[in-house]
C-alpha cells in the first residue's frame, strides 16, 4: 500500500520539509504537484521532520502537495549496456537513448575492506610524458589535477580518456559549462572511445543535487565493472564544484559554517568518494583522476587542502603544462623500477637539470653574464618545454625515454650529465667506444 504525506511544513529554496516516519537518509521521494511529479531526495533527519532536496527545484510546490517515499535511496543500472552512454546527474539519458531500468544497485556504498586490498604495483600509461616519465600514475591510485581557473584541464582529461591503457572509462562531469560537455562528448565519439566510456554530466544549470550524485553514480558503476575484473579509470571534474554544492546545501539547511563557509565535514566527504579507489584481490580496480580548481591559486583553500590530505599527491597544472615542481605522485616509486632500467634515472636527471635551468633564467633576469654552462641549460630547458612539457607531445612511454636522451644529448657532453657510464654506453644516442647504442 502506497503511503502519502501532505504536511508540507517548510519550503526553502529548493529544500521542503514534511513530517514524516520510518524515512531513511540519503531516501528518494516523489513530490506530487499539479506540474506533474517532482524526484527529491532526503537530506536531513531531525525527528519526524524529514528535509527533502528536490531535484527539479521547488517551484510551483504548495504546501499542500503530497509526498510519496520510495523506500530505497537514490540507484543505478550497472552492466556493460551503459558503455558508450551519457546520462545526466540523477542518470536520466541525455543520448535520446532508452532509460535504465536492469541490474540496479544502490548508490554511495561503503568502502572497499581495506584487507581486500592489493598494494599498487601497475602503472597506468597516458601517453603524455609528464605523467609516464615523471609521475606515473599507478592502477588504484587517487590524484587530483590541481589547477586554476582557464587552465586546459578538461582538455588534458579528455585526451587521457581516449589514449589511456585501461578497460572502461566514467567520466563524471560537475558544474560544467554545456560547451565543455560538448567537447568531452565530441572528443570521445570522434577517437572512438565512447565505446568504452559511461558519461555522468551535471551542468551549471542542472539542480544542485544532482551535482552532489555525480561521484557516487561513477564510483558505484565503476565499482561494479571492478567486481568483473575490469580496469577502470574514473575521471572527475570539477570537485570543486562539488564542494560548493555541498556549501550550499549547509547553508539552506543552516548548517554551522566551518572554514570559509564549507560544511564541517568536508573533509569526510571528499574522503568517502575517494577512497573507493582500490585494486580488488581476484578482481580488477578503481583508480581516480579528478580535477580541483584552486580559487586565487590558493592552495591553502579548504578544498584543496583537505583534498591534499586524503589523495596519493597531485598533478598541478600551470601555464598550460603540467608543472614537474609540486606535481608528485606518490606511488610512482611502486612501478618506474619495473619499467625500464633507465625510467628513474632519466626521471631525476632531467628534473635536476631543469631546476637548474630555472635558476639561471633568474639570473638572466637579474642581468648576470651567462656562461659556457648557462647557456647549455638555457637551451636544454627550452628544449624540455617545448618536447617534453607540451601537453601537444603524445607518444609512449619508452619513446619518452628515448626522448629524454636526445635532449640530453643535443645540449651536453656525456661527461656533463653526471649520468654513470654503464647506462651512457646502453643508450646515449650516438657513437660511444667505438660502438652504436641506438635507441
Amino acid at each position: 500500500m502506497q503511503k502519502f504525506y501532505t504536511r508540507i511544513s517548510q519550503i526553502t529554496g529548493d529544500v521542503i520539509v514534511v513530517e514524516a516516519e520510518n524515512v531513511g537518509n540519503t531516501e528518494l521521494a516523489e513530490v506530487i504537484t499539479r506540474q506533474g511529479i517532482s524526484l527529491a531526495q532526503v537530506i536531513r533527519l531531525d525527528g519526524n521532520k524529514v528535509s527533502l532536496q528536490v531535484f527539479a527545484g521547488s517551484r510551483g510546490i504548495s504546501t499542500g502537495d503530497r509526498v510519496r517515499f520510495l523506500g530505497h535511496p537514490m540507484r543505478i543500472s550497472t552492466g556493460a549496456h551503459l558503455l558508450g552512454r551519457i546520462f545526466n546527474g540523477s542518470g536520466m539519458p541525455l543520448d535520446n537513448g532508452p532509460a535504465l531500468s536492469e541490474n540496479l544497485v544502490d548508490i554511495s556504498g561503503p568502502s572497499m575492506n581495506p584487507v581486500k586490498r592489493l598494494i599498487p604495483d601497475k602503472m597506468i600509461r597516458t601517453g603524455i610524458p609528464m605523467i609516464d616519465v615523471f609521475n606515473s600514475l599507478v592502477e588504484s591510485q587517487k590524484i587530483p589535477i590541481f589547477s586554476i581557473a582557464g587552465e586546459p584541464y578538461n582538455e588534458l582529461l579528455a585526451r587521457i580518456a581516449i589514449q589511456v591503457e585501461v578497460d572502461i572509462i566514467i567520466l563524471g562531469g560537475m558544474g560544467m559549462k554545456h560547451d565543455d560537455y560538448l567537447i568531452f562528448r565530441d572528443t570521445l565519439e570522434e577517437h572512438g572511445a565512447l565505446s568504452r566510456s559511461i558519461v555522468f554530466m551535471h551542468t551549471a544549470a542542472d539542480p544542485v543535487v544532482e551535482c552532489l550524485l555525480v561521484p557516487d553514480l561513477c564510483l558505484a558503476v565503476a565499482e561494479n565493472f571492478a567486481l568483473e575484473g575490469k580496469r577502470v579509470l574514473v575521471l572527475l571534474t570539477d570537485m570543486s564544484n562539488f564542494c560548493d554544492a555541498l556549501r550550499e546545501m549547509a547553508i539552506t539547511m543552516q548548517q554551522i559554517p566551518s572554514n570559509r563557509g564549507y560544511p564541517g565535514d568536508l573533509y569526510s566527504q571528499l574522503a568517502a568518494r575517494y577512497e573507493k579507489a582500490a585494486d580488488f584481490d581476484g578482481a580488477g580496480s578503481i583508480t581516480i583522476l579528478s580535477v580541483t580548481t584552486m580559487p586565487g591559486d590558493d592552495v591553502t583553500h579548504p578544498i584543496p587542502d583537505n583534498t591534499g590530505y586524503i589523495t596519493e599527491g597531485q598533478f598541478y597544472l600551470k601555464n598550460g603544462a603540467i608543472e614537474p615542481f609540486g606535481s608528485l605522485s606518490r606511488l610512482k616509486q611502486q612501478v618506474n623500477g619495473a619499467t625500464r632500467d633507465d625510467h628513474r634515472l632519466i626521471m631525476d636527471r632531467m628534473i635536476q637539470l631543469y631546476a637548474d635551468y630555472r635558476e639561471t633564467q633568474e639570473k638572466q633576469a637579474m642581468g648576470f653574464s651567462m656562461s659556457a654552462w648557462d647557456k647549455k641549460l638555457l637551451r636544454y630547458g627550452k628544449l624540455f618545454e617545448e618536447k617534453m612539457m607540451s601537453l601537444l607531445v603524445n607518444i609512449p612511454l619508452e619513446d619518452a625515454l628515448d626522448l629524454g636522451w636526445e635532449i640530453l644529448h643535443e645540449c651536453f657532453s656525456p661527461e656533463e650529465t653526471g649520468i654513470r657510464k654503464s647506462m651512457i654506453e646502453k643508450y646515449w644516442p650516438h657513437m660511444y667506444a667505438g660502438k652504436t647504442y641506438a635507441r
